[in-house]
């Protein structure tokens, strides 16, 4: 069962061939068992996950199930949910048990899916490693000297691990694609605005957007099917019709164009992955694709733009955390400089000191115009670059991150070299077009490498259908750290 497709587990919870509270056991005892080892988990509650296991039991008894009703599926510890420690890997949200559900977490419940746990991350989402959790690091099951990359590592560690069938995960900068890709799973950032955002804690506020983490493409279509839908709760939430995101899966791919961007296939990428990322882009050419050298300009400006802007909305958001911890509406802080000094109060680590302190130097008076306001006119215009380039190809591909898995610690020192670990992602969040990360082989000592692919606005479904027609040729998503 740990190596079941959603769609599976699904059939053979129909068929009674086990009950979700059965499978739900399972899954607790796996995570008890490997947890300790890998750290992926940081709240487990074994009676509230068999409650809604039993209310699934219920469902599929009344023929009311859907289908992801009795599964299990571990939720990142950046969404609130009712009567759970709700830490975002804070030691400031540390006793935190949130009184409210997310957007997100309402969905899963009305399917009836089982909450097996909240995952570890990266603190307040900031980082790209699963190094900054108060919690602790977490280590990728593919090899536990190496990191599983953040902020969404735990939610991908758990997944890869078989600790859960899928995952809920965040991605601000690259947080779902770029740990699915050290992880060797699937994982989708939609178009901004689809996932609702009440309840997921906030770090950039105009970047963030929640996405699902599983084994394959054809799982995520299920995911999204159950996260997608408008919140009036979130102002940013979209009001589109609901789509199914499984439709188009079986859709042939002949006459596909596929833009290669020079930028990324530049000096920055490793051998190891250009070669991974050069033999699925011949198999998309044996499907029937076609491959169109296409160019972003713009792109290498994505890191020091997302690096102004996403720091910047941290300090702004920062007076909300309090909302999020008492349940108030937070108070206003008078300056910028109390904003920092509070960090110190309230005990944070030291990045998101870092990116705080980074914010509040280009919010301040004298350097707003210089740096913030610059970076959304730079903003705008590596918009424009993928615009022009959708009017050459149908889709855009490439690595999801420079190397594979780099060691824990080694970067941990060097701010700047852990942030180009989002070079090729950002620039999704930073336009708010939908991006994947989806298995592509191995590199060295035998790490994943991800395959990359940027779809135009609300084109989740045709994202879908090319990442799961590769997955009916490759085997690299079936693969997992027990039987390499």
């Amino acid at each position: 069962m740990f190596n079941a497709s959603l769609k599976q587990l699904a059939a053979e919870l129909a068929g009674k061939k086990f009950s979700s509270a059965e499978l739900t056991t399972e899954f607790l005892k796996r995570i008890k068992a490997l947890n300790p080892e890998y750290n992926a988990f940081i709240t487990i509650n074994e009676e509230a996950s068999l409650a809604q296991a039993h209310i699934a039991d219920d469902m599929i008894s009344k023929g009311l199930n859907g289908p992801l009703t009795g599964i299990p599926i571990a939720q990142k510890d950046i969404f609130c949910t009712k009567g759970w420690l709700t830490t975002c890997g804070s030691k400031m949200l540390s006793n935190f048990v949130s009184p409210y559900d997310a957007g997100v977490i309402e969905r899963f419940n009305q399917a009836g899916a089982v909450n097996i746990g909240k995952t570890n991350m990266d603190e307040f989402a900031m980082g790209s490693s699963n190094e900054t959790s108060f919690y602790g690091p977490v280590k990728n099951p593919w090899d536990h000297a190496a990191v599983p990359g953040g902020s969404s590592g735990g939610a991908a560690c758990a997944v890869a691990a078989r600790l859960a069938p899928a995952a809920t995960g965040t991605d601000t900068g690259g947080s779902i694609r770029q740990p699915a890709a050290l992880c060797g799973i699937s994982g989708i950032k939609p178009t901004y605005g689809l996932v609702s955002r009440y309840g997921m804690i906030a770090f950039a506020s105009s970047l963030d957007q929640g996405g699902p983490m599983a084994r394959s493409a054809e799982d995520l279509a299920l995911l999204l099917n159950t996260m997608v839908g408008f919140d009036p709760r979130d102002s940013t939430s979209l009001s589109r019709e609901r789509e199914d995101y499984a439709r188009d899966l079986q859709q042939p791919l002949a006459g596909l164009r596929i833009g290669l961007p020079k930028e990324y296939f530049a000096e920055g990428m490793s051998k190891d992955v250009e070669v991974a990322v050069g033999n699925a882009l011949d198999e998309y050419r044996k499907l029937g694709a076609t491959t169109i050298d296409i160019a972003l300009p713009n792109t290498p400006l994505s890191i020091p733009v997302y690096y102004v802007l996403a720091p910047a909305e941290a300090s702004s958001n920062l007076s909300r955390y309090d909302g999020v911890r008492y349940g108030h509406r937070a108070q206003s802080y008078s300056d910028l400089g109390d904003m920092y000094r509070r960090t110190r109060a309230e005990g944070f680590g030291a990045e998101v000191k870092r990116r705080i302190l980074i914010g509040t130097y280009v919010l301040s008076h004298g350097y707003y115009d210089a740096y913030y306001i610059k970076a959304q006119k730079l903003r705008r215009l590596i918009a424009q670059d993928f615009m022009k380039a959708y009017q050459q190809c149908d889709i855009i591909m490439g690595p999801t991150t420079p190397t594979v898995a780099f060691n824990i610690g080694e970067k941990s020192g060097d701010p700047i070299q852990m942030y180009l670990s989002d070079i090729y992602t950002s620039a999704a969040n930073l336009t708010g077009l939908p991006a994947m990360s989806i298995p592509a082989g191995f590199g060295n000592k035998n790490r994943p490498v991800g395959l990359h692919i940027i779809g135009n606005y609300f084109k989740e479904a045709q994202m879908l259908n090319i990442a799961h027609q590769y997955q009916q040729v490759t085997d690299w998503h079936l693969k997992s750290p027990f039987n390499q």
